[in-house]
């Protein structure tokens, strides 16, 4: 037996798996790989919530813009506070981002993420009873492609991450006009519906293939304890040409 395999063997006793961190065994290190790859240099990341993503690519060594968007009048101050000292990640204003102007009401999440512009499903309730609404806040809403910021003004080779529980075509169909300007989409997607109304993953992904990206990669994410079944994951897509 070698000594990686008796690694291995002893951490999953304490329910632990060990795996080496590069392209092929770690989903992080395969991100920050084609974020390499891609050649980007500016991230926009829509339903920041608490600011979770953004501390992430800094983590693995990312130095390019990161600007974020977050409605949740919490979630959105602990983002600040998480970008301040960061010169070169941008907060913008707290709002949601959408199809059309005005204003909507967002259901806030017991778990603050899984918040979302859209009823939740029961699918999603069973699977994560911490996740049922407590409340609700009025937000502006905005399409991306008509708001003017820096960031978007500069950027050069530009990923549009977008992780808003269900609400992702409408952000996307938002971005209509900005699109041919991003080289990247990274895009929550779910198999079952756990929000009502929303579009399913072979419909986004099929949207965005239309429009010249492909899927490059395929991250696990929300998964149901009790059956095993994978509910979400996100879908990480490029332009043809890197």
């Amino acid at each position: 037996m070698s000594l990686k395999h008796s690694l291995k063997m002893a951490a999953r006793q304490f329910g632990l798996d060990v795996s080496r961190y590069n392209a092929v065994e770690s989903a992080e290190a395969r991100l920050f790989a084609l974020l390499k790859t891609h050649r980007i240099d500016t991230v926009i990341d829509v339903g920041a919530n608490d600011g979770g993503y953004g501390s992430l690519l800094r983590r693995g060594g990312f130095e390019g813009a990161i600007l974020s968007f977050e409605p949740l009048q919490e979630a959105h101050a602990r983002l600040v506070a998480a970008a301040q000292a960061d010169p070169r990640w941008f907060v913008h204003a707290r709002g949601a981002l959408g199809a059309v102007n005005g204003e909507v009401q967002i259901h806030v999440a017991g778990n603050s993420a899984s918040s979302s512009i859209l009823p939740m499903h029961e699918t999603h309730e069973k699977a994560a009873p911490e996740s049922k609404y407590v409340g609700v806040q009025q937000v502006p809403v905005r399409r991306l492609d008509e708001i003017r910021h820096e960031v978007l003004d500069k950027a050069g080779r530009t990923l549009l991450k977008v992780d808003t529980q269900g609400y992702e075509m409408p952000v996307l169909q938002g971005a209509e006009r900005l699109l041919p300007r991003i080289a990247g989409v990274q895009l929550e997607l779910s198999l079952t519906r756990l929000y009502e109304g929303q579009v399913l993953y072979l419909e986004m992904i099929q949207w965005l293939q239309a429009r010249g990206f492909e899927l490059w990669n395929v991250i696990p994410g929300f998964i149901d304890p009790v059956s095993a079944r994978m509910l979400q994951f996100d879908g990480v897509f490029f332009r043809a040409e890197p």
